[in-house]
């Protein structure tokens, strides 16, 4: 652990001076909360990889957390080895989010107006690529899968995120599962990472 803020504004000062790899957010703190922050965060480092941690799968920040930029979001009350390991899939830029908080978020995005983005937009390779991110594959496992380079995948992701408009691989990986792709059964959002440090 390279740093320690007790609220939001801090947090923000010490991503600036110690420019971690991973940054476990609580969501509730006092002088500025921590989606705000997150919200900050992203807007001056937007590959900045950040977990939320919470107390209630119900809370309702998660989507806006998720919107925000997260690419996890775990109960505070998670394994330590969960922990570690949500750790490790963020670190490599996969999502890691607890299967109790992916069906909240599912629930929410469907309240949500469709975007008028669709996957018309995609190649048939991006939407392979989308459907095998949405599997929870790293970028690697979807190169090997696909007898492409990683650099070719990662560039398949940019434009999938582009075309339709999301930030991050956690949105890419809910947009595939709510518009049918994959069922909540095939994704995988907190596995074991073989990419992973």
């Amino acid at each position: 652990m390279v740093g320690e803020a007790a609220n939001g504004l801090k947090a923000i000062e010490m991503v600036e001076k110690l420019n971690p790899d991973v940054i476990l957010m609580d969501l509730s703190m006092p002088v500025m909360d921590g989606l705000e922050a997150i919200r900050r965060i992203n807007a001056i480092r937007p590959d900045e990889r950040i977990i939320v941690l919470t107390s209630y799968p119900g809370d309702d920040k998660l989507f806006p957390a998720i919107k925000a930029g997260a690419l996890g979001y775990l109960l505070k009350n998670s394994q330590p080895d969960e922990l570690v390991q949500s750790i490790r899939n963020v670190s490599s830029g996969e999502p890691s989010l607890n299967p109790t908080i992916v069906w909240r978020l599912l629930r929410d995005m469907s309240s949500v107006e469709k975007t008028k983005r669709s996957t018309d937009e995609l190649s048939d390779r991006e939407i392979e690529v989308l459907r095998l991110l949405t599997q929870g594959k790293t970028d690697q496992e979807i190169a090997d899968q696909l007898v492409l380079t990683n650099v070719t995948i990662r560039t398949h992701v940019s434009r999938v995120l582009t075309k339709l408009g999301l930030k991050n691989r956690v949105q890419a990986a809910l947009y595939g599962i709510r518009s049918g792709m994959v069922t909540l059964d095939e994704a995988n959002f907190t596995d074991d990472n073989p990419d992973g440090p």
